[in-house]
Protein backbone atom coordinates (compact mmCIF):
# COMPACT_ATOMS: atom_id res chain seq x y z
CA UNK A 1 0.00 0.00 0.00
CA UNK A 2 1.56 3.00 -0.84
CA UNK A 3 2.41 5.79 1.84
CA UNK A 4 -0.67 8.72 1.96
CA UNK A 5 0.49 11.96 0.24
CA UNK A 6 2.33 14.77 2.32
CA UNK A 7 -1.10 16.18 1.41
CA UNK A 8 -2.67 14.27 4.11
CA UNK A 9 -5.43 11.97 4.00
CA UNK A 10 -8.66 11.91 2.90
CA UNK A 11 -11.19 13.77 5.15
CA UNK A 12 -12.76 10.97 7.10
CA UNK A 13 -16.08 12.97 7.70
CA UNK A 14 -16.42 13.51 4.04
CA UNK A 15 -16.16 10.02 2.86
CA UNK A 16 -19.63 9.13 3.63
CA UNK A 17 -21.41 12.42 3.29
CA UNK A 18 -21.48 13.37 -0.41
CA UNK A 19 -22.16 16.02 -1.71
CA UNK A 20 -20.81 19.06 0.00
CA UNK A 21 -19.44 20.30 -2.62
CA UNK A 22 -22.74 21.23 -3.91
CA UNK A 23 -23.04 23.40 -1.25
CA UNK A 24 -20.36 25.77 -2.46
CA UNK A 25 -18.58 24.45 0.71
CA UNK A 26 -15.19 24.88 -1.20
CA UNK A 27 -11.75 24.02 0.07
CA UNK A 28 -8.56 26.13 -0.64
CA UNK A 29 -7.49 23.12 -2.64
CA UNK A 30 -10.64 23.25 -4.65
CA UNK A 31 -10.50 27.12 -4.89
CA UNK A 32 -7.00 26.49 -6.90
CA UNK A 33 -7.72 23.43 -8.85
CA UNK A 34 -6.77 23.05 -12.43
CA UNK A 35 -9.78 23.94 -14.45
CA UNK A 36 -8.70 22.33 -17.70
CA UNK A 37 -10.42 23.28 -20.71
CA UNK A 38 -13.02 25.84 -19.63
CA UNK A 39 -16.66 25.03 -20.95
CA UNK A 40 -17.71 27.16 -23.74
CA UNK A 41 -19.97 30.47 -23.31
CA UNK A 42 -23.54 28.77 -23.72
CA UNK A 43 -22.49 25.88 -21.47
CA UNK A 44 -21.42 28.28 -18.70
CA UNK A 45 -24.51 29.94 -18.64
CA UNK A 46 -26.69 26.70 -18.21
CA UNK A 47 -24.34 25.38 -15.73
CA UNK A 48 -24.64 28.82 -13.53
CA UNK A 49 -28.76 27.86 -14.07
CA UNK A 50 -27.62 24.44 -12.88
CA UNK A 51 -26.62 25.55 -9.74
CA UNK A 52 -29.63 27.72 -9.21
CA UNK A 53 -32.18 25.25 -10.20
CA UNK A 54 -30.50 22.69 -7.77
CA UNK A 55 -31.25 25.08 -4.74
CA UNK A 56 -34.68 26.30 -5.96
CA UNK A 57 -35.51 22.18 -5.59
CA UNK A 58 -33.96 21.68 -2.17
CA UNK A 59 -35.58 24.51 -1.45
CA UNK A 60 -38.63 23.30 -2.07
CA UNK A 61 -38.40 20.00 -1.85
CA UNK A 62 -37.42 21.44 2.34
CA UNK A 63 -41.14 23.00 2.33
CA UNK A 64 -41.92 19.33 3.85
CA UNK A 65 -39.14 17.39 4.51
CA UNK A 66 -36.78 18.09 7.80
CA UNK A 67 -33.44 17.24 7.40
CA UNK A 68 -32.29 14.27 5.26
CA UNK A 69 -30.10 16.96 3.07
CA UNK A 70 -27.74 13.93 1.73
CA UNK A 71 -30.44 12.00 0.49
CA UNK A 72 -31.92 14.96 -1.37
CA UNK A 73 -28.49 16.19 -2.80
CA UNK A 74 -27.57 12.18 -3.98
CA UNK A 75 -31.15 12.26 -5.58
CA UNK A 76 -30.75 15.78 -7.52
CA UNK A 77 -27.48 14.78 -8.36
CA UNK A 78 -28.13 10.82 -9.77
CA UNK A 79 -31.35 12.61 -11.86
CA UNK A 80 -28.57 14.47 -13.24
CA UNK A 81 -25.97 12.05 -13.95
CA UNK A 82 -28.36 9.95 -15.27
CA UNK A 83 -28.18 7.44 -12.95
CA UNK A 84 -30.81 5.22 -10.63
CA UNK A 85 -30.73 5.62 -6.58
CA UNK A 86 -31.40 2.74 -3.88
CA UNK A 87 -32.60 4.11 -0.48
CA UNK A 88 -32.12 1.82 2.66
CA UNK A 89 -33.71 2.62 5.83
CA UNK A 90 -37.03 1.69 8.19
CA UNK A 91 -40.76 2.69 7.52
CA UNK A 92 -41.77 5.62 8.56
CA UNK A 93 -38.56 8.26 7.65
CA UNK A 94 -40.10 10.09 4.33
CA UNK A 95 -38.57 7.91 1.31
CA UNK A 96 -41.26 7.68 -0.57
CA UNK A 97 -42.90 11.81 0.20
CA UNK A 98 -39.23 12.97 -1.03
CA UNK A 99 -39.10 11.33 -4.31
CA UNK A 100 -42.67 12.31 -4.89
CA UNK A 101 -41.46 15.98 -3.98
CA UNK A 102 -38.40 15.77 -6.36
CA UNK A 103 -40.61 14.57 -9.18
CA UNK A 104 -43.06 17.64 -9.17
CA UNK A 105 -40.18 19.82 -8.95
CA UNK A 106 -38.97 18.38 -11.97
CA UNK A 107 -42.58 17.95 -13.88
CA UNK A 108 -41.73 14.08 -13.74
CA UNK A 109 -44.80 11.60 -14.29
CA UNK A 110 -44.28 9.87 -11.42
CA UNK A 111 -45.43 6.01 -10.61
CA UNK A 112 -45.13 4.10 -7.61
CA UNK A 113 -45.03 0.56 -7.40
CA UNK A 114 -45.48 -1.45 -4.45
CA UNK A 115 -43.11 -4.61 -4.40
CA UNK A 116 -44.94 -7.79 -2.93
CA UNK A 117 -43.76 -11.41 -2.68
CA UNK A 118 -46.85 -12.31 -5.38
CA UNK A 119 -45.87 -9.63 -7.75
CA UNK A 120 -45.23 -10.90 -11.27
CA UNK A 121 -42.87 -9.18 -14.37
CA UNK A 122 -45.30 -8.58 -15.94
CA UNK A 123 -47.42 -6.56 -13.20
CA UNK A 124 -44.42 -4.25 -13.45
CA UNK A 125 -43.14 -4.28 -17.36
CA UNK A 126 -47.03 -4.78 -18.84
CA UNK A 127 -47.88 -7.20 -20.95
CA UNK A 128 -49.36 -8.50 -24.48
CA UNK A 129 -53.20 -8.96 -24.48
CA UNK A 130 -55.68 -10.23 -27.47
CA UNK A 131 -58.54 -7.80 -28.20
CA UNK A 132 -61.57 -9.73 -29.00
CA UNK A 133 -63.46 -8.03 -31.57
CA UNK A 134 -60.22 -7.68 -33.79
CA UNK A 135 -58.23 -10.22 -32.99
CA UNK A 136 -54.94 -8.18 -32.36
CA UNK A 137 -52.52 -8.18 -29.76
CA UNK A 138 -51.82 -5.08 -28.20
CA UNK A 139 -49.58 -4.27 -25.56
CA UNK A 140 -50.74 -2.86 -22.37
CA UNK A 141 -47.75 -0.79 -20.66
CA UNK A 142 -47.01 -1.30 -16.90
CA UNK A 143 -46.50 1.10 -14.52
CA UNK A 144 -42.91 0.88 -15.04
CA UNK A 145 -43.44 3.23 -18.25
CA UNK A 146 -42.64 6.86 -16.36
CA UNK A 147 -40.57 9.50 -15.90
CA UNK A 148 -39.19 8.98 -12.29
CA UNK A 149 -40.52 5.67 -10.87
CA UNK A 150 -40.92 4.65 -7.52
CA UNK A 151 -40.06 1.28 -6.35
CA UNK A 152 -41.52 0.55 -2.83
CA UNK A 153 -40.03 -1.85 -1.03
CA UNK A 154 -37.66 -3.39 -3.24
CA UNK A 155 -36.73 -6.30 -1.13
CA UNK A 156 -39.77 -7.40 -1.12
CA UNK A 157 -40.22 -9.23 -4.02
CA UNK A 158 -38.91 -12.97 -5.43
CA UNK A 159 -35.85 -12.93 -7.78
CA UNK A 160 -37.90 -13.33 -10.84
CA UNK A 161 -39.46 -10.20 -10.75
CA UNK A 162 -35.99 -8.61 -9.69
CA UNK A 163 -34.69 -9.77 -12.61
CA UNK A 164 -37.17 -8.46 -14.81
CA UNK A 165 -35.65 -4.31 -13.58
CA UNK A 166 -32.29 -5.46 -15.61
CA UNK A 167 -32.49 -5.04 -18.72
CA UNK A 168 -34.76 -2.23 -17.65
CA UNK A 169 -32.70 -0.10 -15.13
CA UNK A 170 -29.58 -0.61 -18.09
CA UNK A 171 -30.85 -0.04 -20.97
CA UNK A 172 -33.85 1.96 -20.63
CA UNK A 173 -36.13 -0.74 -22.57
CA UNK A 174 -38.70 -3.49 -21.98
CA UNK A 175 -38.41 -6.46 -24.14
CA UNK A 176 -41.90 -8.81 -24.14
CA UNK A 177 -42.57 -10.88 -26.96
CA UNK A 178 -39.64 -10.27 -28.89
CA UNK A 179 -40.94 -6.43 -29.24
CA UNK A 180 -38.43 -3.83 -27.60
CA UNK A 181 -40.54 -1.02 -25.74
CA UNK A 182 -38.25 2.42 -25.40
CA UNK A 183 -39.10 4.00 -21.91
CA UNK A 184 -39.93 7.60 -21.78
CA UNK A 185 -36.92 9.52 -21.11
CA UNK A 186 -35.79 10.77 -18.77
CA UNK A 187 -36.38 7.80 -17.00
CA UNK A 188 -35.16 7.66 -13.10
CA UNK A 189 -35.45 4.81 -10.97
CA UNK A 190 -35.40 5.43 -7.22
CA UNK A 191 -35.88 2.17 -5.38
CA UNK A 192 -36.61 1.73 -1.56
CA UNK A 193 -35.96 -1.10 0.84
CA UNK A 194 -36.10 -2.03 4.61
CA UNK A 195 -32.55 -3.28 6.42
CA UNK A 196 -32.03 -7.14 5.09
CA UNK A 197 -32.64 -8.56 8.72
CA UNK A 198 -36.59 -7.39 8.79
CA UNK A 199 -38.79 -10.40 8.23
CA UNK A 200 -40.06 -10.64 4.91
CA UNK A 201 -37.07 -9.18 2.91
CA UNK A 202 -34.81 -10.81 0.08
CA UNK A 203 -31.36 -10.06 -0.85
CA UNK A 204 -30.85 -8.10 -4.04
CA UNK A 205 -29.11 -9.76 -6.41
CA UNK A 206 -24.89 -7.98 -6.92
CA UNK A 207 -26.20 -7.85 -10.66
CA UNK A 208 -29.04 -5.90 -9.73
CA UNK A 209 -27.56 -3.51 -6.69
CA UNK A 210 -24.74 -2.87 -9.30
CA UNK A 211 -27.42 -0.81 -11.99
CA UNK A 212 -27.90 1.62 -9.21
CA UNK A 213 -25.56 4.54 -9.30
CA UNK A 214 -25.37 5.36 -5.60
CA UNK A 215 -27.02 3.26 -2.45
CA UNK A 216 -27.57 5.75 0.51
CA UNK A 217 -28.51 4.74 3.99
CA UNK A 218 -31.22 6.74 5.94
CA UNK A 219 -31.29 7.28 9.77
CA UNK A 220 -34.05 8.45 12.09
CA UNK A 221 -34.09 12.32 12.43
CA UNK A 222 -32.43 14.04 14.87
CA UNK A 223 -34.14 15.20 18.11
CA UNK A 224 -34.62 18.72 17.26
CA UNK A 225 -35.30 17.74 13.84
CA UNK A 226 -38.62 15.68 14.84
CA UNK A 227 -39.39 18.76 16.91
CA UNK A 228 -39.24 20.58 13.79
CA UNK A 229 -41.58 17.95 12.19
CA UNK A 230 -44.17 17.85 14.57
CA UNK A 231 -44.57 21.68 14.84
CA UNK A 232 -45.07 22.06 11.36
CA UNK A 233 -47.56 19.93 10.90
CA UNK A 234 -49.09 19.93 14.17
CA UNK A 235 -52.48 21.65 12.06
CA UNK A 236 -52.04 19.74 8.69
CA UNK A 237 -52.55 16.13 9.38
CA UNK A 238 -53.05 15.81 5.34
CA UNK A 239 -49.82 17.04 4.08
CA UNK A 240 -51.53 20.18 2.23
CA UNK A 241 -48.61 21.89 2.16
CA UNK A 242 -47.11 19.94 -0.29
CA UNK A 243 -50.05 21.64 -3.02
CA UNK A 244 -47.52 24.65 -2.15
CA UNK A 245 -44.51 22.99 -3.69
CA UNK A 246 -43.50 24.62 -6.97
CA UNK A 247 -41.93 23.09 -10.35
CA UNK A 248 -38.62 24.27 -10.57
CA UNK A 249 -37.61 22.36 -13.86
CA UNK A 250 -39.32 20.67 -17.34
CA UNK A 251 -38.05 17.31 -18.93
CA UNK A 252 -36.14 18.95 -21.48
CA UNK A 253 -34.87 20.88 -18.76
CA UNK A 254 -33.49 17.55 -17.10
CA UNK A 255 -31.94 16.50 -20.51
CA UNK A 256 -29.97 20.00 -21.16
CA UNK A 257 -28.59 19.70 -18.03
CA UNK A 258 -27.46 16.24 -18.17
CA UNK A 259 -25.72 17.51 -21.17
CA UNK A 260 -23.60 20.03 -19.60
CA UNK A 261 -22.54 17.56 -16.41
CA UNK A 262 -21.48 14.97 -19.34
CA UNK A 263 -18.80 18.13 -20.70
CA UNK A 264 -17.63 18.72 -17.54
CA UNK A 265 -13.38 18.76 -17.78
CA UNK A 266 -11.97 16.10 -15.84
CA UNK A 267 -8.34 16.01 -16.14
CA UNK A 268 -6.07 12.77 -16.88
CA UNK A 269 -4.97 12.23 -13.31
CA UNK A 270 -8.36 12.02 -11.62
CA UNK A 271 -9.39 9.51 -14.24
CA UNK A 272 -6.09 7.36 -12.86
CA UNK A 273 -7.35 8.01 -9.67
CA UNK A 274 -10.55 6.19 -10.14
CA UNK A 275 -9.22 3.62 -11.03
CA UNK A 276 -6.90 3.33 -8.58
CA UNK A 277 -9.60 3.52 -6.27
CA UNK A 278 -11.79 0.88 -8.33
CA UNK A 279 -8.83 -1.38 -8.55
CA UNK A 280 -8.11 -1.87 -4.51
CA UNK A 281 -11.17 -2.93 -3.77
CA UNK A 282 -10.45 -5.82 -6.29
CA UNK A 283 -7.13 -7.07 -4.11
CA UNK A 284 -8.23 -5.59 -0.40
CA UNK A 285 -7.92 -8.34 1.90
CA UNK A 286 -10.98 -7.87 3.30
CA UNK A 287 -13.26 -7.67 0.64
CA UNK A 288 -14.99 -10.93 -0.98
CA UNK A 289 -16.16 -9.21 -3.88
CA UNK A 290 -14.86 -6.12 -5.22
CA UNK A 291 -16.06 -3.13 -7.42
CA UNK A 292 -16.94 -3.60 -11.08
CA UNK A 293 -15.93 -1.59 -14.04
CA UNK A 294 -19.59 0.36 -13.51
CA UNK A 295 -18.47 1.62 -10.60
CA UNK A 296 -15.37 3.65 -12.23
CA UNK A 297 -17.95 4.97 -14.62
CA UNK A 298 -20.00 5.71 -11.60
CA UNK A 299 -17.60 7.56 -9.65
CA UNK A 300 -17.16 9.58 -12.99
CA UNK A 301 -20.34 10.56 -13.85
CA UNK A 302 -21.05 11.71 -9.86
CA UNK A 303 -18.08 13.88 -9.87
CA UNK A 304 -19.08 15.61 -12.71
CA UNK A 305 -22.63 15.79 -11.84
CA UNK A 306 -21.36 17.68 -7.89
CA UNK A 307 -18.56 19.68 -9.82
CA UNK A 308 -21.51 20.73 -11.70
CA UNK A 309 -24.11 21.36 -9.04
CA UNK A 310 -21.18 23.57 -7.64
CA UNK A 311 -21.02 25.99 -10.11
CA UNK A 312 -17.27 24.65 -11.20
CA UNK A 313 -16.80 22.78 -14.98
CA UNK A 314 -14.05 20.78 -13.38
CA UNK A 315 -13.50 17.82 -11.38
CA UNK A 316 -11.23 18.04 -8.09
CA UNK A 317 -10.17 15.29 -5.73
CA UNK A 318 -12.58 16.14 -3.04
CA UNK A 319 -15.48 15.63 -5.39
CA UNK A 320 -14.19 11.85 -6.04
CA UNK A 321 -14.07 11.55 -2.37
CA UNK A 322 -17.23 12.61 -1.46
CA UNK A 323 -19.26 10.16 -4.08
CA UNK A 324 -16.68 7.08 -3.48
CA UNK A 325 -18.50 6.09 -0.58
CA UNK A 326 -22.29 6.32 -1.91
CA UNK A 327 -20.99 4.74 -5.04
CA UNK A 328 -19.13 2.05 -4.00
CA UNK A 329 -21.07 0.64 -0.54
CA UNK A 330 -23.40 -1.63 -2.78
CA UNK A 331 -21.26 -2.90 -5.07
CA UNK A 332 -18.03 -4.31 -2.49
CA UNK A 333 -19.08 -7.71 -0.03
CA UNK A 334 -17.03 -8.26 3.02
CA UNK A 335 -14.80 -11.13 3.65
CA UNK A 336 -17.47 -13.20 6.02
CA UNK A 337 -14.92 -13.10 8.64
CA UNK A 338 -14.65 -9.37 8.79
CA UNK A 339 -18.49 -8.74 8.50
CA UNK A 340 -18.85 -11.16 12.02
CA UNK A 341 -16.33 -9.03 13.80
CA UNK A 342 -18.54 -5.81 13.22
CA UNK A 343 -16.38 -3.74 9.97
CA UNK A 344 -18.36 -1.92 7.48
CA UNK A 345 -17.96 -1.21 3.80
CA UNK A 346 -17.38 2.24 5.01
CA UNK A 347 -14.00 1.30 6.78
CA UNK A 348 -12.48 -0.54 3.61
CA UNK A 349 -13.55 2.39 1.29
CA UNK A 350 -11.98 4.78 3.76
CA UNK A 351 -8.74 3.10 4.32
CA UNK A 352 -8.52 2.91 0.16
CA UNK A 353 -8.71 6.56 0.22
CA UNK A 354 -6.57 7.24 2.85
CA UNK A 355 -3.64 5.05 0.99
CA UNK A 356 -4.04 6.22 -2.18
CA UNK A 357 -2.06 9.71 -2.97
CA UNK A 358 -4.09 12.73 -3.85
CA UNK A 359 -3.59 14.15 -7.35
CA UNK A 360 -1.84 17.28 -7.44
Amino acid sequence: MEEPSTRGPARNDDVDHALKASLGELTADEETGVTGQPLPPDDRVDLDGLHQAAERIRAEVGKLIVGQRELIDLLIVSLLAGGHVLVEGVPGIAKTLTARLIAKTVDAEYRRIQFTPDLMPSDLTGSTVLHASDARFVFNPGPIFGNLILIDEINRAPAKTQAALFEVMAEQQVTIDGTTHVLPDPFFVIATQNPIDQEGTYRLPEAQLDRFLVRVVVDYPKQEEEREILYRFRSDFQQRQQEQVETVLNRESVAKYRGVVERIFIRDELLDYIAALVYRTRTHPDLYLGASPRSSLAILRLSKAVAALAGRDYVTPDDIQRVAFPALNHRIILTPEREMEGFGTKDVIKEILEGLEIPR
